[in-house]
C-alpha cells in the first residue's frame, strides 16, 4: 500500500450516524472495503467509492497549521491567496510559479508575482517548464504535501492534482457552476451580472466541475469594471480560501457536487448547484473579436462590454483609422439617436463626419458614442500609439479630421 495507505485513529461514533475519520488514497480501496465491512449496519449506500471521497477526512488527523501545503499560482490575483495563507500560519513548503520570461523594450526577464513574494517571504521555489517533467515530479513528491492548492494557475495533469491525500482545491472567481472557463470575471460583468462571487472546490478531470467546499458572494456595481471586481474578488477569495483549509482540518466541511442536468453522470444529482443546461454561462478566454465594440447593440450592452474588458484586454473601435480603446464610460438616456441635452444643442457640439458610430463631441469636455438606444460618454481610452488618458486630456490634444 505504501505510505498512501495511511489509517489514523479510526473513530467509529455509535448513536444515528458514524463519523469516520481516516486518511486514504486511491490505492486505498481494499483496506477502505476492509474497515466498511466491519461498520454494524452499514448504509448501503456507503460505497468504497463514496466513503473514501465524502467520509474520508486527512485532515481531521492534523492540526490546521501543521498541514503541509503545496501553493501553485502566478499573478497578483494570486498573491492575495497565498499572503492570506502566510499570514494565517499555514506551512507553505512549496510554491509552485511560471518560469521567468522576457518582458519589456529589453526583453529582461521577469519574475511572476507569485515569485516575487515568495523570494521575499523565503519560501521554496519551483518553477517547471512542463509539469509532466520526472524531475520536477520527483521534487514536488518529495515535498510530502498534504494539500495542494491552486489560485490562477495553468491546467494541472492528473498526475499532479492527485498527488497529495488531501487531493488539491482552487480558488475559481465565479458562484460555479456559473462561468466555467478561463474569464469569469470579465463575461460576469460583460453579461451584465449584478451579482457574483468566489468558489473553492476539488480538482478533477473536467475544468472547474470538481466538489464545492465553500461559495461567497458579493455585488457588482452598475459602473465597476472587471479590474475593480479582480481586485475586491482577490481578498474575498483569500479571506474564504483560509476558510476552507482551516475546515478542511477540522473535518467541518463537506464536498457537494455541482452538476448541470443534461450533462453526462450528473443527471440524478441532487445538489443545491444543479442547474438547468440551458441556464449555465460560460467564460471562455477573450479574444480580439470579443473586444471590439458594435454600435448597433444596445447603450447597456456596449457599456458592459467596455466595462467588462477594463483594464485588460480593452474594448475598442477605431477613430480615423487608429484604433482607439475605451476604458471607462457611462451611459446617456434612452431615446432616438438625434436626441442631444439641451445644454449640449449649440452650435459648440458637432457631429465628426459619417463614421460609424456616430460621435458628437464639444471639442473640450465631452465625447459620445451612438449606440441603438441612445449615447455611450467616453470618460477614460487610449488611442492607438499614445498612452491612457481622461476624455478632457484627450480632447484638449486631438483635432477631429
Amino acid at each position: 500500500m505504501g505510505q498512501y495507505n495511511r489509517f489514523l485513529n479510526i473513530g467509529l461514533n455509535s448513536g444515528k450516524k458514524n463519523f469516520i475519520w481516516i486518511l486514504a488514497h486511491r490505492e486505498a480501496e481494499n483496506a477502505a472495503e476492509t474497515i466498511l465491512n466491519q461498520i454494524p449496519q452499514r448504509p448501503l449506500q456507503l460505497s468504497v467509492p463514496l466513503f473514501i471521497k465524502r467520509f474520508v477526512t486527512f485532515a481531521a488527523m492534523k492540526d490546521f497549521n501543521s498541514l503541509r501545503i503545496v501553493f501553485m499560482g502566478t499573478p497578483e490575483f494570486a498573491v492575495a491567496s497565498l499572503n492570506a495563507l502566510v499570514k494565517a500560519g499555514c506551512n507553505i513548503v512549496g510554491v509552485i510559479t511560471a518560469p521567468d520570461k522576457p518582458a519589456g523594450r529589453g526583453m529582461k526577464l521577469t519574475e511572476s508575482a507569485v515569485k516575487k513574494y515568495a523570494v521575499e517571504n523565503h519560501l521554496h521555489i519551483l518553477q517547471p517548464e512542463k509539469l509532466k517533467n520526472p524531475e520536477f515530479l520527483a521534487e514536488l513528491r518529495s515535498l510530502n504535501a498534504d494539500l495542494q492548492i491552486v489560485v490562477a494557475f495553468r491546467m494541472l495533469p492528473e498526475l499532479v492534482w492527485n498527488m497529495p491525500p488531501m487531493g488539491t482545491i482552487n480558488v475559481h472567481g465565479s458562484l460555479l457552476p456559473q462561468y466555467r472557463g478561463a474569464a469569469p470575471i470579465n463575461w460576469a460583468v460583460i453579461n451584465g451580472e449584478k451579482e457574483t462571487g468566489v468558489t473553492t472546490f476539488k480538482l478533477k478531470h473536467e475544468i472547474d466541475t470538481g466538489d464545492i467546499l465553500l461559495q461567497q458572494s458579493f455585488a457588482i456595481g452598475e459602473n465597476e469594471t472587471a479590474g475593480e471586481v479582480h481586485d475586491r474578488m482577490k481578498e474575498i477569495g483569500a479571506a474564504l480560501l483560509v476558510t476552507t483549509v482551516k475546515g478542511l482540518a477540522n473535518g467541518s466541511l463537506e464536498e457537494r457536487p455541482q452538476g448541470a442536468m443534461g450533462e453526462p453522470g450528473t443527471a440524478e444529482t441532487h445538489s443545491p448547484f444543479t442547474i438547468d443546461q440551458p441556464q449555465l454561462k460560460h467564460a471562455p478566454k477573450i479574444f480580439t473579436d470579443t473586444c471590439k465594440i458594435d454600435f448597433n447593440k444596445t447603450i447597456a450592452e456596449v457599456h458592459n462590454l467596455i466595462r467588462g474588458l477594463s483594464p485588460f484586454p480593452g474594448a475598442f473601435t477605431f477613430l480615423n483609422g487608429k484604433m482607439m480603446k475605451i476604458f471607462k464610460s457611462e451611459l446617456q438616456g434612452q431615446g432616438a439617436l438625434s436626441q442631444l441635452n439641451p445644454d449640449e444643442a449649440s452650435t459648440n457640439v458637432v457631429r465628426v463626419g459619417e463614421s460609424v458610430p456616430a460621435i458628437y463631441t464639444d471639442g473640450k469636455t465631452f465625447l459620445k458614442l451612438a449606440c441603438a438606444d441612445g449615447f455611450i460618454l467616453v470618460k477614460e481610452l487610449q488611442l492607438e500609439g499614445k498612452k491612457k488618458m481622461n476624455v478632457e486630456d484627450f480632447l484638449r490634444g486631438y483635432r477631429f479630421e
